[in-house]
């Protein structure tokens, strides 16, 4: 999955105090949150990484924002605007919904693009407070914005949202969906946590919801972070319970099918969490969701 980076981890602990060094990595975004913009260098191909710190002809270590960092390499968010003089040369600017549908490498990289980009939505969405509209400051010991007039703090947004695999054990079967909307590839029945719900909740009304199912043995499998929507997913199978005839929502999807393991078509390139499961499937069958 896209987090699966080794022989590198992600340190995503919180450094204050952090300043750039000439070799850190700058996250540099632009456009609107349909079409995010990140800078990139682009280096044999498919090989993708990000400018130095040195590169950029006149940028402020007070102009950047300490994210995380990946083995020895720190990364940095610029926080504001950049004058076209200012981007390095050798630099352009990608869509982010683009790098997604391309197979780049390091692994590391696209994955550090995704939790930049949670990064920066949170960042830029808290410049003021939610309660009594004064700007808000970044807190001096921890991740989280303070209201400079009433103190009010905030954390980085996660969403909760479950991925899930319907299965039918006497078939050994599994559905298949594709959205009516924006992501084109085969997926999973999915959608986020509600107010009050259990994630084995969601599951449940979900699956009603989209395919017109009733569910049980709801079983987890695994997590995955997906910043560009600012979530935490987690994985569930279950079985399906009674009347086998999908129901589809037709407003949320424009297929759901229920497919045999030889018929399934993954995803291109396979980082999400929902082609993990249907690769399980693919190649074990109903048996490898137990």
């Amino acid at each position: 999955m896209l987090q699966d980076i080794l022989p590198y981890k992600m340190d995503n602990h919180y450094y204050p105090d952090a300043v750039p060094k000439a070799d850190s990595r700058i996250i540099v975004m632009k456009g609107e949150i349909s079409d995010r913009e990140i800078l990139i260098k682009r280096t044999d191909g498919d090989r993708v990484s990000f400018p130095a710190f040195s590169e950029f002809a006149s940028i402020s270590k007070e102009k950047v924002i300490y994210l995380f960092k990946i083995a020895d390499e720190e990364f940095f968010l610029s926080d504001g605007e950049l004058s076209d003089a200012m981007i390095p040369k050798e630099c352009e600017f990608c869509r982010i919904s683009e790098l997604r549908r391309e197979k780049i490498e390091p692994k590391s990289n696209v994955f550090a693009v995704y939790t930049a980009f949670h990064l920066y939505e949170w960042y830029s969405t808290t410049r003021f407070c939610g309660k009594c509209g004064s700007p808000n400051a970044n807190d001096s010991l921890e991740r989280a914005r303070v209201c400079t007039v009433c103190g009010n703090r905030i954390y980085p947004r996660i969403n909760p949202a479950v991925i899930i695999g319907v299965t039918d054990k006497e078939s050994n079967r599994i559905i298949l969906t594709r959205y009516r909307s924006g992501f084109a590839q085969n997926a999973l029945v999915a959608g986020f946590t509600e107010i009050g719900e259990t994630l084995e909740e969601t599951v449940r009304r979900e699956v009603m919801e989209e395919v017109g199912l009733e569910v049980g043995n709801v079983r987890y499998y695994s997590s995955q972070p997906w910043g560009v929507a600012s979530d935490i997913l987690s994985g569930f199978f279950c079985d399906v319970a009674g009347n086998k005839e999908i129901r589809m929502d037709s407003s949320e999807l424009k297929y759901a099918e229920w497919v045999s393991p030889e018929d399934i078509v993954l995803q291109i390139p396979d980082y999400s969490l929902t082609n993990e499961m249907m690769r399980l499937f693919k190649e074990h069958g109903y048996e490898g969701t137990l």
